[in-house]
């Protein structure tokens, strides 16, 4: 069960795949719609099915679940579902990603994708109080050239995408690999983010930084090992956008006991707290601050912090950062002990 705190603390995420927060109820309900049949008979199974040895025994299965997306229709309905749980769970702001390449393979055109998502972005402004923006990401299973391909494509909608990304399976596809496509991308005005040392080495964290010269690192945990790496990142305030229950679930570290989160607080990183995949990998973004609140004895203060990292390290407005930033004093001195309130009252009388 979630902290009351946890709950209602405001927080961004930022590093949430799209595709990769589709229920299995919502999974059946395309399928029968769409009429595309699924490896497994009912919701049950298919949940049975989420226990994964590493990244690339988790990425087909997505994949796989993922066909059932083929509508404009379908794309709202996932963007919605997916911003309303969020701001549900004191979610203000949300950048997302989606890797289009999947869907453009199974005839899905890039408008169709583009603007159920971005419609969805728009009524869940409305309706909801949270603010969505949209990161298209290219795979880097592929080559280069189909990664410049997605950015030709998505020109008509530059003005209302955030930014660009890379994910996918990373050993063996390092960050250099993807250098135009980077360069290019900043070229355009776009913010630049890229998955790097979850399934890779230190190394990539460092091809992110000098050759793509990424603004943001996606998990990065994998500079934990490596201490001047870590030096670097906090001297340089880039942010970090961590999955500790991805990171179980895809054995990227033994249990969540061992997760380096604390270690990189401690070190002064930008780190934030975010859910990757959540049906697939262990729970929702109020799932991860949970997580890390009972499995590695983060605080009140430290949960708070995480959120105001959340929104320091977001590609919003700084105004709107500011707003955002006083939501969370606000939250932390309305939750104090009563002894500790107290305390702050008379002092700052």
């Amino acid at each position: 069960m979630t902290d009351a705190f946890v709950a209602a603390l405001p927080k961004a995420e930022l590093h949430v795949h799209l595709e990769g927060t589709l229920e299995p109820e919502m999974l059946f309900a395309l399928a029968a719609r769409n009429h595309v049949e699924l490896p497994w008979p009912d919701v049950e199974q298919a949940r049975a099915a989420y226990t994964f040895t590493g990244l690339e025994h988790f990425l087909p299965l997505l994949f796989r679940a993922a066909s059932v997306l083929r509508t404009r229709q379908d794309f709202y309905d996932l963007a919605r579902s997916y911003l309303t749980r969020a701001a549900a769970d004191g979610v203000r702001r949300a950048e997302m990603f989606l890797g289009v390449q999947t869907f453009l393979d199974a005839g899905t055109p890039i408008g169709d994708q583009l603007d159920a998502v971005l419609a969805a972005i728009s009524d869940a402004r409305t309706d909801l109080g949270i603010d969505g923006a949209l990161i298209v990401t290219s795979q880097r299973h592929r080559t280069q050239a189909a990664a410049l391909e997605v950015l030709e494509l998505i020109e008509p909608w530059r003005d209302r995408l955030l930014g660009i990304g890379l994910g996918a399976a990373e050993r063996g596809n390092p960050p250099a690999k993807f250098a135009d496509y980077y360069a290019t991308a900043r070229a355009r005005g776009y913010r630049t983010t890229i998955h790097a040392g979850e399934d890779g080495p230190p190394e990539y964290v460092r091809e992110a930084l000098d050759i793509c010269r990424a603004d943001r690192i996606d998990h990065g945990v994998a500079a934990s090992a490596d201490p001047d790496l870590m030096a670097r990142l906090g001297d340089e305030a880039v942010p970090l956008t961590v999955c500790p229950l991805s990171n179980v679930a895809l054995r990227v570290v033994p249990s969540m006991a061992a997760h380096p989160l604390p270690a990189m607080m401690a070190a002064g990183l930008l780190v934030t707290v975010n859910s990757d995949d959540p049906p697939y990998l262990g729970g929702y973004v109020n799932d991860n601050y949970q997580a890390v609140h009972t499995d590695l004895g983060l605080d009140r203060p430290a949960l708070a912090d995480l959120a105001r990292n959340s929104f320091r390290a977001s590609f919003d407005d700084p105004h709107r950062i500011a707003a955002h930033l006083a939501a969370v004093d606000a939250h932390v001195r309305a939750n104090q002990p009563p002894e500790r309130a107290y305390r702050a009252a008379s002092a700052a009388r």
